[in-house]
């Protein structure tokens, strides 16, 4: 892959040195990080999360690609404890149409890049990829492995997961979208080695029905979610929801994308 070529496609082509010196070649860009952007001299938000938004359309084997963004392994709890997890659910919009009017191998395809796609961007958020289902996505965030900022991480994942299934065509050159609900609350997770459900309780149920209401293109979060974020993204209250199998409504918010600020600390704090 010409790294020079690929910034140039982006309109980006003033990194080129500053890749170059640090020998920032095919196998490097997949891992890349908003932090080692930074660190290669991209200040401009716009800019780190349009290569963000790329590097997460490349092509390639996923395999290679999450070992590269998670070269640690986690050690996986032996029993079920009490956690707080955030919880992602993502799908494909329309895809019962698309299963129509393409034929099987193409609609295969697709699924395949679309979960590529997915796969690199939950690893470099550093997120599980408990299950995909169909073309559906379920993700954790906070285990088996946890982080301050886990809410954080998987509202930015669903950012760049609907930017990457932006990028992708059908064979027929329609575009495609996704949809996003997140949530957060104490759970009971299980052993991940089984093809059970390793994350019992209310919040992926919530994260899943929210996902179910979501406007196409977007990520939609729940209140819990919504107070670890502070004033990091710019959100939109969408009021309170009938959600099924829930008794009362739910207050939900649209995340319209990040607050840009140097400060960080105050964002998170603000709210």
């Amino acid at each position: 892959m010409d790294i020079a070529a690929w910034l140039r496609s982006l309109g980006l082509e003033q990194y080129e040195p500053a890749f170059r010196a640090n020998e920032v070649d095919a196998d490097v860009l997949p891992s890349l990080t908003a932090e080692d952007l930074t660190e290669l001299g991209v200040s401009l938000v716009g800019h780190r999360r349009r290569l963000l938004t790329a590097i997460a359309a490349l092509g390639g084997a996923v395999s290679t690609s999450v070992r590269a963004a998670a070269p640690r392994d986690v050690a996986l709890p032996a029993a079920a404890d009490r956690r707080q997890v955030t919880v992602m659910f993502g799908d494909l919009v329309g895809s019962t149409a698309l299963s129509a009017r393409l034929d099987p191998e193409d609609l295969g395809r697709m699924y395949q890049r679309y979960r590529d796609a997915c796969s690199r961007v939950v690893a470099r958020y550093d997120g599980h990829l408990a299950q995909f289902m169909g073309d559906g996505v379920m993700v954790y965030f906070g285990y088996p492995q946890a982080h301050e900022d886990d809410a954080e991480r998987a509202v930015r994942a669903g950012l760049d997961i609907i930017a990457a299934v932006g990028w992708l065509r059908t064979p027929n050159g329609e575009p495609v979208e996704s949809r996003i609900g997140i949530a957060t609350g104490l759970v009971v997770a299980g052993d991940l080695s089984t093809q059970e459900q390793a994350v019992v309780g209310e919040t992926p149920n919530l994260a899943a029905r929210l996902q179910s209401l979501a406007a196409p293109g977007n990520v939609v979060v729940a209140a819990s979610t919504r107070r670890l974020l502070g004033e990091l993204f710019r959100l939109r209250a969408l009021g309170g929801l009938t959600v099924k199998g829930i008794g009362q409504s739910v207050e939900a918010w649209g995340v319209e994308g990040e607050t840009p600020s140097a400060s960080r600390f105050e964002l998170v704090r603000a709210h």
